[in-house]
C-alpha cells in the first residue's frame, strides 16, 4: 500500500524541481564549506603580503587584483581581528549608521565578509539590506525581448514597461546581427513610456560597447566576472581586461555594472572545493577593485545550482548583502526562472522585495514567459497584477505602479507609430499600419504578424555601417512630429557628457534629475527613517483597477 498523502505531495509542482545533497569537494555547497579559507590579512609598507591564509607568493590573479585594488587597507588588519558576530550585529543595529559600517565592511577580506554574513539569519540579512542599500529609494528593471526579434513589439513592450515604472529596460537578441534594431526599438519605446528610462542591449561585448558609444543604449551590465582563476581564463579574460572594459564604458558616459552570481564556478567545473558564497565574495571584490559602480548579482543565470542545495536561496540573499557592504549598486537578480513552484519563486523574491534593493529584479520579464530570451524570468507580464497587489497588501514599494488598460493601449500605439516613423525617416525596413495595430493590443509575439527577417537583418547591418547614432534617431523623430520623444533622447545623450548618472546606483526621474547614492544616500536608522512611501506614491500603489468603492455597491 502507498500513502495517498505522499502520492498527492509527489504530484505537487515543487517536486518537479531538482535537489541535491551537499558535495563540498566539488563546490556543491552554498555557504561555509570546510575548504573555505579562514580570514587573515597582513599589510607591510602599504602592500598586502598575506590574504586569507595565502602568502603573496601564493596569490593567484584574483588574489593579486583584490589585494592591490579591492580592500581599504588603512584599517584592514584591525577589522580582520574583530569578532565576526560583533560585525554582524552592527549590520543589523539601527543605532550604527551605514556610513560607519561601510568603513569596516570595505576593509574586510573576502573570507572575512563571508564569515560575517554567515552569522546572520535570513531575517537579519533583510534588516541589513534595508540599511545597507546604497540608494535610498528602491527601483526595478525589465526584460523586453521576443522570440521573433520583432522591433514593433519591442517598442510597444518597452513603452508599457516604462509606463509601469521600470527605471531600466534591457533587451537581448535571438539572432546576433539584429542587435542594432533591438537597441533602437527599446530606446524609442522606453522614452515614449517615460522619459529618463535607461536601456541596454545585452550582446557580445564589442557590439554592446559599439551600440553604447553611438548613443543607442545608455548602460551595460553583462560584464561577467568569476571567482576562480580557471573560470576567468576559460572565458579568455582577466580582472585587468574587465577593468579596461569598464573604463571604456565610463569614458563614453555609459553607466555599467559587472555581473556575477553564486554557482557559476561549480556549474563550469572549477569551484576548487570552495563554497558558492565565498567565490561570489571574490567576484564582488573584483567588481569593487575594477572601479565598477555596481553589480548584477543574485546567482542570475545559474540560480538552479544554489537553489538545489541546502541554504542556497539564503546564500543568494547573502551575496546581495555583500555587494551592498562593499558600497556597490546592487541589481539583485530575481530574474531567471528556477522552479515549477509559484510558492517557491515568490519566497525567493520576498527577501529582496520587502527590504528593497537598488533594482529588486535585474530583469522582470515585461513580456510573456515564452517571449523572454533571457531563459525566462522568475516574474513576467502575467504577474503584473500579483506584484502590484503584493505591494498594496504589504505597503511596500517594489518599483512598479498599477496602470489602466486605456493608458497602456495609448502608449503602446504611440511607441509603435514612433518607431514606424524612425524606420521610415532613416530608410530602414517598412513597418506597416497592421503591425502598429497588432503591437498596440498584443500580449506577445504570437499575436504579431510575421516580418521579413532577412530584410531586417540586412537593414540592421546597414545601420552599423552607416554609423547611425542616437542623434540621428532624435532628428528622425523630430522630423516625423514626435518632438517630445526626440527631446527625451537628446536629453539622455546630453546626460552622457555630464556623467552624473555614472555615480553609484544612479537612475533618472521623468524630468531627468539624477537619483543616486550621492544625492539620495540611504539614511535608514530605524522606524520612520530611510525610504518612506510618500502619500502621493502610496495613492498610486494602492489604486489597482480591481478595487471597487464600497459606496458603489
Amino acid at each position: 500500500m502507498k500513502s495517498k498523502r505522499f502520492e498527492a505531495l509527489a504530484a505537487r509542482p515543487v517536486n518537479q524541481d531538482g535537489f541535491v545533497t551537499e558535495w563540498p569537494e566539488v563546490g556543491f555547497i552554498a555557504m561555509e564549506s570546510p575548504n573555505d579559507p579562514a580570514p587573515s590579512i597582513k599589510v607591510k609598507d602599504g602592500v598586502v603580503v598575506e590574504l586569507d591564509g595565502k602568502l603573496r607568493s601564493q596569490f593567484d590573479m584574483l588574489d593579486t587584483f583584490i589585494a592591490d585594488y579591492g580592500i581599504r587597507l588603512e584599517n584592514a588588519e584591525q577589522v580582520c581581528a574583530m569578532d565576526s558576530l560583533q560585525l554582524a550585529r552592527m549590520l543589523v543595529d539601527i543605532n550604527v549608521a551605514r556610513s560607519e559600517v561601510v568603513k569596516l565592511t570595505t576593509a574586510m577580506t573576502p573570507a572575512k565578509i563571508t564569515e560575517v554574513v554567515g552569522r546572520m539569519t535570513v531575517l537579519e540579512m533583510m534588516m541589513a539590506v534595508t540599511k545597507m542599500r546604497a540608494r535610498k529609494s528602491p527601483a526595478n528593471q525589465a526584460h523586453v525581448t521576443n522570440v521573433k526579434d520583432n522591433p514593433v513589439q519591442l517598442a510597444a513592450d518597452a513603452a508599457e514597461a516604462a509606463l509601469r515604472g521600470f527605471a531600466e529596460v534591457e533587451t537581448t537578441v535571438g539572432v546576433a546581427r539584429i542587435a542594432p534594431f533591438n537597441a533602437l526599438s527599446i530606446l524609442v519605446g522606453s522614452q515614449v513610456g517615460r522619459p529618463g528610462v535607461l536601456t541596454q542591449c545585452a550582446v557580445e561585448e564589442a557590439t554592446e560597447l559599439q551600440l553604447g558609444m553611438r548613443g543607442l543604449t545608455a548602460y551595460a551590465e553583462t560584464v561577467s566576472v568569476y571567482g576562480t582563476e580557471a573560470v576567468f581564463m576559460d572565458g579568455d579574460d582577466t580582472p585587468w581586461s574587465k577593468a579596461f572594459l569598464a573604463s571604456c564604458y565610463a569614458s563614453r558616459g555609459l553607466k555599467m555594472r559587472f555581473t556575477s552570481g553564486t554557482g557559476s564556478e561549480v556549474q563550469m567545473g572549477y569551484a576548487e572545493g570552495k563554497s558558492m558564497l565565498y567565490l561570489e565574495a571574490r567576484c564582488q571584490y573584483v567588481t569593487k577593485a575594477a572601479g565598477s559602480q555596481g553589480t548584477q548579482n543574485g546567482s542570475v543565470s545559474c540560480v538552479g545550482v544554489p537553489a538545489a542545495v541546502p541554504g542556497g536561496i539564503r546564500a543568494i540573499l547573502a551575496e546581495n548583502l555583500i555587494a551592498m557592504m562593499l558600497d556597490l549598486e546592487c541589481a539583485s537578480s530575481n530574474d531567471q526562472t528556477f522552479t515549477h513552484s509559484d510558492l517557491r519563486r515568490v519566497a525567493r523574491s520576498l527577501m529582496q522585495f520587502v527590504p528593497g534593493t537598488d533594482f529588486i529584479c535585474s530583469g522582470y520579464g515585461a513580456v510573456p514567459n515564452y517571449d523572454n530570451l533571457f531563459a525566462g524570468s522568475n516574474w513576467d507580464a502575467d504577474d503584473f497584477d500579483d506584484w502590484n497587489i503584493i505591494q498594496r497588501d504589504l505597503k511596500i514599494d517594489g518599483g512598479l505602479i498599477p496602470i489602466q488598460e486605456d493608458a497602456a493601449v495609448a502608449v503602446r500605439n504611440k511607441a509603435a507609430r514612433a518607431l514606424q516613423a524612425v524606420f521610415r525617416e532613416l530608410g530602414l525596413t517598412d513597418i506597416t499600419d497592421a503591425e502598429v495595430e497588432a503591437a498596440t493590443y498584443a500580449h506577445g509575439s504570437q499575436d504579431m504578424p510575421p516580418r521579413n527577417m532577412v530584410e531586417d537583418l540586412k537593414a540592421a547591418g546597414e545601420m552599423l555601417k552607416r554609423e547611425i547614432t542616437g542623434a540621428d534617431v532624435a532628428k528622425a523623430l523630430s522630423r516625423a512630429g514626435f518632438e517630445d520623444v526626440a527631446t527625451s533622447i537628446v536629453t539622455l545623450l546630453k546626460q552622457r557628457t555630464a556623467g552624473d548618472y555614472l555615480q553609484t546606483s544612479a537612475i533618472f526621474d521623468s524630468d531627468f534629475h539624477v537619483i543616486s547614492a550621492v544625492n539620495e544616500p540611504n539614511d535608514y536608522a530605524g522606524p520612520q527613517t530611510g525610504y518612506q512611501i510618500s502619500d502621493e506614491r502610496w495613492a498610486l500603489l494602492k489604486n489597482i483597477r480591481q478595487a471597487v468603492s464600497p459606496e458603489s455597491i
